[in-house]
């Protein structure tokens, strides 16, 4: 129960503080007569959207993440932070490099990016963007690349959920067209220059920029690319870009397209392979493509 409390709790602080800055964030764009920043109508989307998100997260953390982090502690390395805030620089560094693998499985397994594509459906970028997130993620099982690795190393329960949801709120502040280049910045954290590059739609935007906070990872594994390099940015998705702003179908559509694919094609392969391998591999008619998804070249 206390858990459940304190998950509430994180969520109410939060979505007053997010909710505060989209509505600066519109009335500054209006101001500027920008009306194309921000449509009433999706930003609803994107917010309902998240909302639902939240709570069944929420409820994922407080009812499965912390006993299921319990019991993988005791097999792990039962790291005992002994020397203060060292041991907060390793769990931050921990935490987002393990991120960076989460975010890109999310771009490379379709059962992955049947709960990632929603957050990449919109075709503009605003704060109202990051709210844009799935339900899916938490029935999916996918969030255990991101929480066992903590668990096995061994930190305290707290502490890892403290550090994994400042983490996303800090991506929050990346979603924007208000702030341009924030100088040497650019080349250790995850700025909203980096951040647009990754979700664009044309084909030199396309799985980049998968970091969290650090952007110092993609530069590592190869997967950066620089805003003035990356062309002009279209928002969205190149394929099947969704028609609906109901949030529901926002959040179920690629799935059972996805579900679909394996029955009609019998190949289970599907769920594990790239989010277009179905494409590559047996093409698709024209009356099945109701799904939102992503098209890029299958891993």
């Amino acid at each position: 129960m206390q858990d459940l409390l304190h998950a509430i709790g994180f969520i109410i602080t939060f979505g007053m503080v997010f909710l505060s800055i989209i509505v600066a964030e519109a009335y500054y764009w209006h101001r500027k007569g920008r009306t194309d920043i921000y449509d009433f109508r999706e930003t609803l989307a994107s917010i309902t959207t998240g909302a639902i998100y939240k709570i069944a997260d929420g409820i994922l953390i407080a009812v499965v993440i912390t006993g299921l982090y319990d019991w993988v502690y005791q097999f792990g390395l039962q790291y005992q932070p002994v020397h203060g805030l060292w041991s907060v620089v390793l769990m931050f560094f921990l935490v987002d490099f393990v991120f960076y693998w989460y975010h890109r499985a999310m771009h490379n397994v379709r059962w992955l990016w049947a709960g990632h594509v929603t957050h990449h459906s919109s075709t503009r970028m605003n704060f109202s963007t990051a709210l844009r997130q799935n339900f899916l993620y938490d029935l999916n099982f996918g969030w255990l690349i991101w929480w066992l690795p903590i668990a096995l190393i061994g930190f305290n329960k707290d502490w890892a959920i403290i550090a994994i949801e400042l983490n996303l709120a800090y991506q929050f502040f990346i979603h924007t067209e208000s702030v341009r280049r924030l100088g040497w910045a650019e080349k250790v954290l995850n700025t909203p220059s980096h951040h647009r590059v990754h979700h664009g739609s044309n084909p030199a935007q396309i799985d980049t920029n998968f970091g969290g906070v650090l952007i110092i990872w993609d530069k590592l594994f190869g997967t950066f690319v620089d805003e003035q390099d990356a062309g002009e940015i279209k928002y969205g998705l190149t394929t099947r870009q969704p028609t609906t702003l109901n949030p529901i179908r926002l959040c179920t559509d690629e799935f059972f397209c996805m579900i679909g694919d394996v029955i009609r094609h019998r190949d289970l392969r599907i769920l594990w392979k790239g989010p277009n391998w179905v494409e590559n591999t047996y093409g698709r008619a024209a009356d099945t493509e109701v799904s939102v998804s992503r098209q890029k070249t299958a891993p």
